[in-house]
């Protein structure tokens, strides 16, 4: 599984009480990136800590937006993991294109047929607690129905504000009908559960600045697998496999798609087409792969690469000299890329595009550098800098590692949430059976 079996070496019980808990979300393992990896990470060490914890998820379809081979289009699909975690995937829709229209359907439908699983199990195994990620908000709503009727705890965690992200991204206008319904929603479901988390102070103040009482905001902060994703010293040896030679190499890896601004990266790589030691390596997919290779059409300094196994996670976040972390400056505090935990776990250096103060910039600070969003010179001069200084790379690296250990720590991050969880379960009668 996604979660490193050695966890099991110090999977604490941080009380006596163990909690039974129903996970609801829409990206779960075999997805190797984006939120796909906390949800799994986080429900197999609650299992393994000795809770009682059923997951209800969809298909997996991330980030490539097509359901995998081998999986059935239209029926769900019940399994356990090796630890005997009971997992039910459920069918939905998934557009080629995710459009906002389109995005929509696609959540509703894994929320419909989510909707049978979680009233049966929520009947059979009567939860304390019912936890749900956000992305999608419209899952949220099966949530509180199911805490609602089952008289359990609603636990919401944002890791995307995805109404405002679609406002910022142009998906959705702010004036129009639908995006008008949109946020009258958001504001409705922000104040439904018992506790809501998020995964960056910009976000926990937002969702202060919707609503949400501050005695009911925790922090959850993606995290880095630290026993997984290793420093490796030297030359990784996945670059001579995929036959990348340059000496350096500016890597992007995770999901192609339009809040990222990775359109930026083409445009920096014909800038710097003069520097034939190094190549912008773009590894992962997602419904921007296509439109973004035929931006770098022509480039001989840009290669893609599908995501590589779990296994050699390492190895290729290792080809790096750079990491490359595009986003686009209206969704920098809405978003923290889920990616960046590994970025700075391998120890190598982050060159991001994001405005002063910013979530991202502060956590990059230190531990790379920041140009501004939509400005390929900037870009490439920051790269270009990284390269032609080693000595700045490798302390910017050492600072990232160092960072990873003090405050992405997936042990300490997880083992404060048991403890919440364990103090929520027992806090008496559920608000979100009363509302």
């Amino acid at each position: 599984m996604l979660f490193d079996a050695a966890k099991r070496n110090f999977g604490p019980k941080y009380g006596s009480r163990l909690v039974r808990l129903q996970f609801i979300g829409i990206n779960y393992d075999p997805e190797m990136i984006g939120i796909g990896p906390y949800s799994t990470g986080l429900t197999e060490y609650l299992a393994d800590a000795g809770h009682q914890v059923t997951v209800i998820t969809a298909h997996p379809y991330y980030p490539e937006w097509r359901i995998r081979d081998g999986w059935p289009r239209w029926r769900w699909r019940r399994e356990k993991n090796e630890n005997g975690l009971p997992i039910i995937h459920c069918p939905l829709y998934v557009p080629r294109r995710p459009s906002a229209l389109r995005r929509m359907v696609h959540y509703a439908s894994f929320t419909l047929s989510a909707l049978p699983v979680a009233l049966w199990r929520s009947l059979v195994e009567r939860p304390e607690v019912v936890f749900v990620v956000a992305p999608s908000l419209v899952s949220a709503t099966l949530a509180w129905l199911v805490a609602r009727l089952s008289g359990a705890k609603l636990w919401m965690h944002v890791q995307d504000f995805e109404v405002e992200a679609a406002f910022a991204t142009g998906a959705i206008s702010a004036d129009s009908k639908i995006g008008r319904l949109a946020g009258a929603f958001e504001r409705w479901i922000f104040t439904r559960p018992d506790m809501v988390s998020s995964i960056s102070d910009p976000m926990l103040a937002k969702l202060g600045e919707k609503g949400v009482p501050a005695d009911r905001i925790f922090e959850l902060r993606n995290w880095a697998n630290l026993g997984r994703v290793q420093v490796v010293e030297g030359e990784s040896p996945l670059k001579a496999e995929l036959g990348i030679t340059t000496p350096h190499v500016a890597l992007y890896s995770g999901n192609i798609a339009a809040k990222q601004g990775i359109e930026i990266i083409p445009q920096a790589a014909r800038l710097l087409a003069h520097r034939k030691d190094l190549t912008f390596a773009i590894v992962g997919g997602g419904p921007l792969l296509e439109d973004l290779k035929a931006r770098a059409e022509g480039l001989e300094n840009v290669r893609f690469f599908p995501l590589q196994p779990i296994e050699r996670l390492s190895e290729a976040l290792g080809m790096a000299t750079v990491h490359l972390l595009p986003q686009i400056g209206g969704v920098a505090e809405l978003v923290l890329p889920s990616k960046l935990t590994n970025m700075l776990a391998s120890g190598r250096p982050v060159v991001a595009t994001a405005l002063p103060d910013t979530a991202l910039a502060r956590e990059v600070e230190g531990a790379g550098v920041i140009c501004p969003p939509g400005d390929p010179a900037a870009l490439a001069a920051a790269i270009e800098a990284l390269l032609d200084a080693p000595e700045r790379r490798a302390s910017l690296g050492a600072a990232a590692r160092a960072g990873a250990v003090e405050k992405w720590d997936m042990k300490r991050i997880l083992g404060r949430l048991e403890r919440k969880l364990e103090e929520l379960a027992g806090a008496g009668s559920s608000m979100a059976g009363k509302q």
